[in-house]
């Protein structure tokens, strides 16, 4: 018994974890999700696209464990994610948009629209921190560069 909840107690099973929460769309992931689209400037219809975007992104994911270093009471664990290619997609759609701003009439249902076409993918390396507290390891709070590698848009 107590050998399971060691496997279970480990940094690397809580970055698993986490990564699991965005791939199977758990409701603090979503939560957090809407929370961030909230504060977007887009239509209701327009959020509600994206938010579907969001979500076909997390469930895309996928990632591979490169290596896990405990020191004492910290811990660090390398991971290599893939993720549709979001940012490629965005910055292509404001480029396009700058150069044709008389073709287009709203840039964000553009960018949604480049968005829903996204099939390449690209991976990204993310270093995680974890803390030991009472003998059960924690995320660290992940920085915002590692966040918008999740999410595609780094």
């Amino acid at each position: 018994m107590s050998g399971c909840e060691k496997t279970i107690n480990t940094p690397t099973s809580k970055v698993e974890d986490l990564l699991n929460q965005y791939q199977n769309l758990s409701p603090s992931i979503i939560d957090n999700l809407k929370d961030s689209i909230e504060k977007e400037d887009m239509t209701k219809e327009q959020k509600k696209k994206y938010e579907s975007l969001m979500e076909k992104q997390y469930q895309s994911l996928s990632y591979k464990i490169k290596n896990e270093e405990i020191v004492e009471d910290t811990a660090v664990v390398d991971v290599e994610i893939e993720v549709l290619n979001y940012s490629y997609s965005i910055a292509n759609s404001k480029k396009y948009y700058d150069e044709h701003r008389e073709e287009i009439k709203d840039f964000n249902d553009y960018k949604l629209e480049q968005l829903e076409k996204v099939t390449d993918k690209i991976k990204y390396d993310l270093t995680l921190n974890l803390t030991r507290y009472n003998g059960f390891w924690e995320l660290d709070d992940i920085d915002n560069n590692d966040l918008e590698k999740i999410h595609g848009l780094y």
